[in-house]
């Protein structure tokens, strides 16, 4: 196996440095992605073709075949891009390739770490003496947090659940909205409590939470313990819970209360949309990713408990060959789901670093602008129909040409939303809304303007219209 590390690295930066260059002005997705999908190689070869041929392919046929979700035209799902120093730090960690388990495995990935979680704590508005930790997403963050609020939920019983499982205890009360993401069931059927273990109190079709109803049944449980949900940044409209309300309840019926806040922890950012949030920082456990509006690249997320010392519990892996946990150092493997650990903490630690909470601040604001820049024009437009308030970055629309029957709407936005995928000049998908097929760009990546999101209404009333006239008799 001969070292062409150089040759290689020096090939990729180039190939790497096109893309980027590349990016604001090539459509999101090319016409030809799935034929370049589909002609990489997929017989595994006896021989190998070298590291250079290797590369050469994975560059002509695999760049075609990427979607550029990190430019700015991507509106799909909620997705940043990777900000200069994100990426650049990222590239690093590569190269570095540190396992961030403990301090002795890696001191750089440990202390950047605990710096960038003292970090996010302060621009967040979190507590200082909370703990926190890095995770590959919010999935995995619900996972780290939730797993301390199952053990606080079982010492209620008088059972250690880390130590002897849940049998023989009642099942788990767990309360939200109708605004409560899949992420968090998921996290849910990890831990053994189960998905259809939460009950969800809506006040209508979109989701809102019912807080008469979510009292009711937390007075129902007559003292016991229960774990409330709160969703920061739904993500058909970019919506809030109560949490402000919800951390009244959680203190008044002595329930653990937990805040989902994947993109919409950023709305503490700003003093325009800060006290969306406020209430927060009374809630036991936060999670959220830093892939989205933190713009650093796949994968991150980050957990927040205020009893940090209740994860060794849970998590600490022991072995004659691994370190126990220290007292005079954090050694995150101990702390979360992962043991080999990717030291993802360069690439937030350089970010924050490199534009600090002013940075950020103007970026969210910034983004503020633009969704109200799409409303202003779904708004004016006659073809277009905005069905929800538009509180931080997503706008809620659908497509409704003059003339056509209520009955057909949907099937015309379902139509769309292929068509716009396809189209690939922008990317943004459809969802359901109180009953209704609609878009739902959401706006988070640092490259993102003005022209971007004027083309993404240009685009979807274009195509619309003519989806909309191939459709008339």
């Amino acid at each position: 196996m001969q070292d062409d590390t150089r040759e290689a690295l020096a090939f990729v930066s180039r190939a790497a440095m096109r893309y980027v260059e590349e990016l604001d002005r090539q459509q999101v997705r090319l016409p030809n992605a799935d034929e370049a999908a589909w002609a990489m190689p997929a017989e595994f070869p006896e021989e190998g073709a070298g590291t250079i041929p290797a590369l050469e392919t994975l560059v002509r046929g695999g760049i075609d075949a990427a979607v550029r979700s990190s430019g700015p035209r991507f509106f799909h799902f909620v997705q940043g891009g990777g900000t200069p120093a994100a990426l650049a730090a990222d590239w690093l960690a590569s190269t570095l390739d540190q396992n961030s388990f403990t301090w002795v495995a890696s001191p750089l990935g440990t202390r950047l770490e605990k710096i960038s979680i003292d970090w996010l704590n302060e621009l967040f508005g979190l507590p200082p003496e909370w703990g926190g930790i890095l995770t590959t997403a919010t999935t995995t963050a619900h996972v780290t947090a939730l797993a301390a609020a199952r053990q606080w939920w079982a010492e209620q019983h008088g059972v250690d659940v880390d130590e002897q499982g849940l049998s023989g205890l009642p099942p788990v009360p767990i309360f939200s909205s109708g605004y409560l993401h899949t992420t968090a069931r998921k996290a849910l059927a990890i831990l053994g409590i189960g998905r259809s273990r939460v009950r969800t109190f809506a006040a209508d079709t979109t989701g809102r939470l019912d807080v008469d109803a979510l009292s009711a049944a937390l007075h129902g449980l007559r003292g016991a313990p229960a774990i409330v949900i709160a969703n920061v940044g739904e993500v058909n409209t970019g919506d809030f819970d109560p949490i402000g309300t919800m951390a009244d309840l959680a203190g008044e019926f002595g329930a653990w209360l937990h805040v989902d806040g994947a993109f919409g922890i950023f709305a503490a950012l700003s003093p325009r949309t800060a006290q969306l949030v406020r209430g927060m920082e009374r809630a036991r456990s936060v999670v959220a990713d830093g892939h989205k509006w933190l713009n650093v690249p796949y994968d991150c997320g980050f957990a927040f408990v205020a009893e940090p010392e209740r994860w060794p519990r849970t998590f600490t892996v022991s072995a004659t060959y691994i370190p126990d946990l220290s007292a005079s150092h954090p050694d995150f493997g101990h702390l979360g789901p992962e043991s080999s650990r990717r030291a993802r903490a360069l690439a937030v630690w350089a970010t924050l670093r490199a534009y600090g909470r002013s940075g950020y601040r103007e970026m969210v604001e910034r983004h503020l602008d633009l969704a109200q820049r799409i409303a202003r024009r779904v708004d004016a437009a006659s073809d277009l129909e905005r069905l929800a308030p538009v509180p931080l970055n997503i706008v809620c629309f659908r497509f409704h040409p003059p003339g056509v029957p209520e009955e057909e709407l949907n099937a015309l936005n379902e139509r769309l939303g292929a068509a716009v995928l396809e189209d690939g000049r922008v990317y943004v998908g459809t969802t359901t809304y109180a009953g209704n097929v609609a878009l739902r760009p959401a706006i988070a990546n640092w490259r993102t303007g003005e022209e971007d999101v004027d083309l993404l209404v240009d685009v979807i009333r274009e195509l619309g219209a003519k989806l909309a006239a191939a459709a008339r008799p």
